[in-house]
């Protein structure tokens, strides 16, 4: 945004703050139109800033995703290391559902093909993954799981529980039997 005129940057980010209302109360799915028509502003103008709804849809989650990362690295001094990746993939399913969309933007498409590095999937993944390194070098997960895996199973567990009666409760009870597992003995 640096160099551009001031009415640039203030359409900006009210378009912005726009669509993070639009986007809380009907998730990615939130039309471009629909943020233009309440902004006041064309749809072209939307379009300028945010060529695509993925654009759109990182620029609404930035900040949050940044917070994510940042308990990541706090949660790496941990001593229980596996604890610590089960904290943080549990604060990340809960924002998941509380941010609709958050799921949609994880879900585009597979992270290591993510070609922008600052974009929220590659900082989600880069910041679970160092929580995960440090939890397999403890021998408290399994060597074979991956940071896609994982991120998988919350995308997952979010856009399947998104639109029930109490969507944290259901999300929460699959959470936890997927990091329980489902064997008599928890395996």
């Amino acid at each position: 945004m640096t160099g551009q005129r001031s009415d640039a940057r203030r359409n900006y980010t009210h378009i912005l703050a726009v669509a993070e209302a639009e986007v809380a109360t009907q998730g990615a799915q939130a039309s471009l139109e629909q943020i233009a028509r309440i902004a006041g502003v064309g749809s072209a103008t939307v379009r300028r800033h945010f060529p695509t709804r993925k654009a759109l849809l990182e620029a609404v989650f930035k900040q949050r995703v940044h917070d994510l990362c940042d308990r990541a690295h706090t949660l790496c001094g941990e001593h229980d290391s596996r604890s610590a990746l089960v904290e943080w993939l549990r604060e990340l399913l809960a924002y998941s559902l509380a941010a609709r969309g958050l799921a949609d933007v994880l879900s585009y498409q597979p992270l290591q093909d993510e070609a922008a590095q600052d974009s929220c999937a590659s900082a989600i993944g880069a910041a679970g993954a160092l929580l995960l390194r440090k939890a397999i070098d403890d021998q408290t997960v399994r060597a074979d799981i991956t940071i896609d895996d994982l991120l998988t199973l919350i995308v997952g567990i979010a856009l399947a529980t998104e639109n029930y009666t109490d969507p944290a409760m259901q999300a929460d009870r699959a959470f936890r039997v997927a990091v329980a597992g489902f064997g008599a003995n928890g395996t």
